[in-house]
């Protein structure tokens, strides 16, 4: 009778709480993400390289998930999708600066608030919310490790705007020595492969690889690998001339969209298990959640990996591409998997059956026109679902207004995340003069600026509506202190995209060079309210005051900047 009634009660157990045994303490959590890092380059895929030995070694004791897609080929953008569990659409972020939406789920925000500390160190300047692209990524987390600056002429990326991987995991294990508090969730974030070249490439995820084993075996020593979950992914990958991509952000093919993504359970669970259903980057989040015990919010949109690894349900994946509309003016890219194809809704629409076409060569929209028919109304509908749920604000109308004052005229007020139109300029027609311009910009990142300027001028002289061109020749010329001359190109740049923060932080540091306080004010004001913990915009906002005689509001920035200052990591 007593033995029944053990069985009665270990049988009501399993129903309470099903799924995967964990321990009985919340579990630490490791999130591990590689910048471009291409799928076919981890050994645990296939590549036989020899690149990847300690991500091998993770990998046979985690499920691997042989199909996992990134749902935006840029850091800041799939990082957001991330952090959040949401599609691009709801985080809003892009690469122009702009805040994450606050409403969206927030991963290290959950954690903490269910008893985790919380720390992240990243590998770039992307991520950075003080100096960087990333306003809002620090939210929720007690340490925010980003020490970053703007380049000046002549300093290489790795003393300014980037960090090598080993020093990246060298400051994490630092902190983890230092805080023995349980449980933790650390965010490391490698960014080696970030401005590599084709010939550089295969050594730097290499490097990466052993940055990964250096933090692995640290957490090996202090007993907090076996009960630790562990997720290790890229964020996206990288095109290396791949339909004639040099590097990342406009084309979803498989080059930038596939990725690894392996996940560690505690007590090592499932070892080894490979799962070839599709999956997201959208999925990690509400996986973290689930197995540190959180409940998940219904606002997250992806599903758990767990879930997916024990059914092998296919996932259809939604990727999409701003950039190209957002940078160059030409029309936006998204792009469908589901089933065997590969849909890109473009204004020359594609289709590729991966099965037989893995290298997405042979386009088959003319040929099957009926299946494509399918791809598009299966894309269409996803998009309609989604359609008005962002909140992302753009421009307020009190800014609109001060910015019309200064001669900027017709600007919008809307904000990012609406879908992209397949109409105007197909990338594919014109992804050369997009290599020039993103090649230029990692000249500028390693502040050789007078190789940078006649690219992008080439570039506007063939196309003068390019907003990136016309704010990276402005960068360029505020590194060469030719503050006037910068001032013709930002103009431009705020009236192509006025939600460009950085345009309007460089605009009102030439403006402030060169005398014209009241409208760098007006600019100033702007970055900082976008980017409320930046020093150097309140240090910049409070002299701008100061020479307008706004005494009070100049004594109230000076107090920001060194509040935040003294507060810095």
């Amino acid at each position: 009778m007593l033995r029944g009634a053990v069985f009665l009660l270990w049988l009501l157990i399993a129903i309470v709480f099903p799924g995967p045994s964990v321990a009985a303490s919340k579990p630490d959590v490791v999130l591990i993400t590689l910048d471009s890092t291409r799928a076919d380059r981890m050994g645990f895929l296939g590549s036989h390289k020899g690149l990847t030995p300690a991500l091998d070694a993770i990998a046979g004791q985690s499920i691997v998930f042989e199909r996992a897609y990134a749902q935006a080929p840029l850091t800041l953008v799939s990082h957001a999708t991330i952090l959040s569990g949401t599609y691009p659409q709801m985080t809003g972020a892009s690469e122009l600066g702009v805040a994450t939406t606050q409403g969206i789920p927030n991963l290290p925000e959950l954690l903490h608030g269910h008893g985790y500390r919380t720390a992240a160190f990243l590998g770039s300047i992307d991520l950075d919310p003080r100096n960087g692209l990333a306003s809002g990524f620090d939210r929720g987390f007690d340490v925010y490790d980003a020490i970053f600056r703007l380049p000046q002429r002549g300093q290489d990326r790795y003393e300014t705007v980037e960090l090598h991987g080993d020093e990246v995991v060298a400051r994490a294990i630092k902190w983890l020595t230092r805080n023995p508090q349980h449980p933790l969730f650390l965010w490391v974030n490698l960014c080696d492969l970030l401005a590599t070249r084709a010939s550089s490439y295969n050594s730097a995820v290499n490097a990466a690889d052993a940055a990964v084993g250096k933090l692995i075996g640290f957490l090996r020593e202090q007993k907090l690998y076996d009960n630790s979950l562990i997720v290790v992914a890229s964020d996206h990958g990288e095109s290396l001339g791949a339909h004639g991509e040099d590097t990342h952000g406009i084309f979803l093919y498989d080059e930038t969209i596939h990725v690894p993504l392996v996940v560690k359970l505690p007590q090592s669970q499932m070892p080894g298990k490979r799962v070839g259903a599709r999956v997201r980057l959208l999925d990690i989040a509400p996986t973290i959640v689930e197995v540190a015990g959180v409940p998940v919010p219904s606002e997250m949109q992806g599903q758990s990996l767990l879930r997916i690894a024990k059914t092998g349900t296919d996932q259809p994946a939604y990727a999409r591409s701003d950039l190209p509309a957002q940078g160059f003016g030409w029309s936006g890219l998204e792009s469908w998997r589901a089933g065997k194809y590969l849909y890109v809704r473009a204004p020359k629409p594609e289709l590729y059956d991966l099965s037989a076409d893995p290298n997405a060569t042979h386009n088959l929209a003319q040929s099957l026109p009926a299946t494509l028919e399918t791809m598009a109304a299966q894309l269409a509908a996803f998009d309609n679902h989604l359609s008005g749920k962002s909140t992302v604000p753009g421009l307020t109308s009190s800014e609109v207004e001060k910015l019309a004052s200064l001669g900027y005229v017709g600007l919008q007020m809307t904000g990012v995340g609406a879908n992209p139109g397949a109409e105007g300029t197909d990338p594919k027609d014109v992804i050369a003069r997009a290599n020039q311009v993103m090649n230029a910009f990692l000249a500028v990142g390693d502040g050789k600026p007078e190789q940078a300027i006649p690219a992008f001028n080439e570039a506007l002289a063939g196309q003068s509506d390019l907003y990136l061109a016309q704010y990276g020749v402005g960068t360029a010329l505020v590194e060469e202190q030719r503050y006037s001359k910068a001032i013709e190109h930002l103009h431009k740049a705020i009236q192509l995209q006025p939600n460009s923060v950085w345009a309007h932080y460089q605009m009102g540091l030439c403006l402030l060079n060169t005398g014209d306080f009241k409208a760098a004010a007006i600019h100033l004001e702007i970055v900082s309210a976008r980017l409320t913990e930046s020093v150097v915009v309140h240090s910049m906002l409070a002299k701008a005051y100061a020479h307008l005689g706004r005494v009070q509001d100049a004594d109230h920035e000076h107090a920001k900047a060194t509040d935040l200052a003294h507060h810095a990591p």
